[in-house]
């Protein structure tokens, strides 16, 4: 009998402790954010935090949610998409940490490489105007476009095609389910990898690895010193959060800290 009322006992006031922990409430698509995310669950617990990951599919939910406070971070994108999400919708958000690149890369179904492209070949980009503007700098950097001098470039800006590609422009989740019906995708890893494409294994083109688009923490202007969030960079950036990425990912995503 007296050992049942210490179990419960011990059970009550585990429950009573996990209420009582702070409350860290994180927007991220679900790979590898996410996943990344759920390694720092235990560290977050030691220091008296409770991550709550609220996963998300898009591109633009995230910002607003932590704009309007329904969470209290989002971890999901990179600075340049940032600084054009508050040009356009007039929010204030900040970066706070740089975490992990995930390359972009080319992928196909019907070819091994870019070298010989088809005239009139079609290839399938991100609408959103950052990722739009980094998928068409892939393609350039093979000598297969020329653009007027625009930082970010959309398919109207290219002066010289001499392949005549033709560009399709869809939502990034999309994008790996395009793969049947255009020559070619220009896929954000994180996408890829919900597909079950690795983009050191099945792209046939990648990024080079000194790209400037880190996956970045945000949060709403002001809250860059909450403690919360200084705890919650910490976790994100430790060792352990690092060999985490280094051994689950093999290259397709690297630490940026």
């Amino acid at each position: 009998m007296r050992i049942r009322i210490l179990l419960i006992s011990s059970l009550l006031g585990l429950f009573l402790n996990l209420n009582a922990l702070e409350t860290i409430s994180v927007a991220a698509t679900p790979v590898p954010h996410a996943e990344i995310l759920e390694q720092v669950k235990p560290d977050l617990e030691k220091e008296g935090y409770k991550l709550v990951i609220k996963e998300f599919t898009d591109y633009v939910l995230p910002n607003l949610a932590v704009d309007s406070g329904e969470v209290d971070a989002n971890f999901f994108q990179h600075t340049p998409y940032l600084e054009e999400f508050n040009k356009n919708k007039g929010t204030k958000l900040v970066k706070v940490a740089n975490i992990h690149l995930e390359p972009m890369a080319v992928y196909s179904k019907k070819y091994k490489n870019l070298d010989n492209i088809k005239e009139g070949a079609i290839i399938a980009i991100p609408n959103d105007p950052t990722n739009e503007s980094r998928a068409l700098d892939i393609i350039a950097s093979k000598g297969l476009l020329k653009f007027k001098n625009n930082n970010l470039k959309t398919p109207i800006d290219i002066t010289d095609n001499p392949k005549k590609i033709k560009f399709v422009e869809l939502k990034a989740a999309q994008l790996p389910r395009s793969l049947e019906d255009v020559d070619f995708a220009v896929i954000n890893s994180n996408y890829a990898l919900s597909a079950d494409l690795n983009p050191i294994k099945d792209s046939i083109f990648m990024e080079d690895k000194n790209s400037p688009y880190a996956n970045i923490l945000v949060v709403k202007a002001g809250h860059e010193n909450d403690p919360k969030i200084k705890a919650l960079i910490k976790a994100l950036q430790s060792n352990k959060v690092k060999q985490f990425i280094l051994n689950k990912y093999n290259g397709s995503v690297l630490p940026a800290f």
